[in-house]
């Protein structure tokens, strides 16, 4: 068996079965679509008037929680998860499904559907408690699902390397988790996490000493959802040692 299908012989004819082109995770395709339909939604449909109490709404604003809770909505409440459902453009939206197709696949076949969303949420809520924790009290918001696809991206660390450093795409999640130690001495692990670090520091050096087109990016949040995936994956993983591949 290879990373690109299953061979089988039979009646002295090859039946080759191949992966398909397209194949994802039925909860990844799932929260894609929610993603798009909310942009589709806010971009063509509502008003401008109605898209901005939207945001108000349901992004992140840090300076919520200086403010007694009964002096305000319920906002700060439901925010935290909330925000990573918004997108500030279509280029916003692109870039983390494209991320997300590449390292949620993996991670959602691991853990099933249920763990997923919990996955998801409370990886969207470790990712903004970061930011914030570096930006208390301020009046700024936070939307994308960066922080979350930031998290997927920790906790395939965890596992998508094989020993060799190669990654099947298909059979990545059969891998054996690495413990932190591991992780920490692998070399395919240790060159993609300092790149992955690097492009995040070099995104907030920017900030502070230039602009950013479009907008400042929440690199702090994805730093947060980073931490959360690779050290609390897991407690999501599932995965039983039968089905687990050295």
């Amino acid at each position: 068996m290879s990373s690109d299908g299953v061979e089988m012989q039979g009646n002295g004819a090859d039946i080759r079965k191949r992966e398909p082109a397209f194949n994802l995770p039925g909860g990844l395709v799932f929260m894609l679509a929610v993603l798009i339909v909310i942009h589709l939604v806010r971009t063509y449909i509502l008003s401008a008037v109605t898209d901005e109490n939207v945001l108000l709404q349901f992004a992140f604003i840090p300076g919520r929680y200086t403010i007694p809770f009964a002096e305000q909505d319920l906002g700060w409440l439901w925010s935290p998860i909330t925000y990573s459902l918004l997108h500030g453009s279509w280029e916003h939206l692109i870039f983390n499904a494209f991320w997300m197709v590449a390292f949620g696949a993996p991670v959602v076949r691991r853990i099933g559907l249920t763990r997923f969303f919990v996955f998801w949420c409370l990886s969207a809520i470790a990712a903004v408690a970061f930011h914030t924790a570096l930006h208390w009290g301020a009046m700024i918001l936070v939307v994308g699902a960066s922080g979350v696809v930031s998290g997927l991206m920790g906790a395939a660390a965890r596992f998508v390397f094989s020993p060799s450093g190669r990654i099947s795409r298909q059979f990545a999640h059969l891998n054996r988790r690495l413990t932190i130690a591991e992780a920490l001495s692998n070399r395919s692990v240790l060159v993609f996490s300092g790149i992955w670090f690097l492009t995040n520091f070099l995104i907030g050096f920017g900030q502070i000493f230039g602009s950013v087109a479009g907008g400042a990016v929440a690199w702090e949040a994805h730093i947060g959802g980073f931490l959360f995936g690779f050290f609390f994956f897991p407690l999501f993983d599932v995965a039983t040692a039968e089905t687990r591949r050295d």
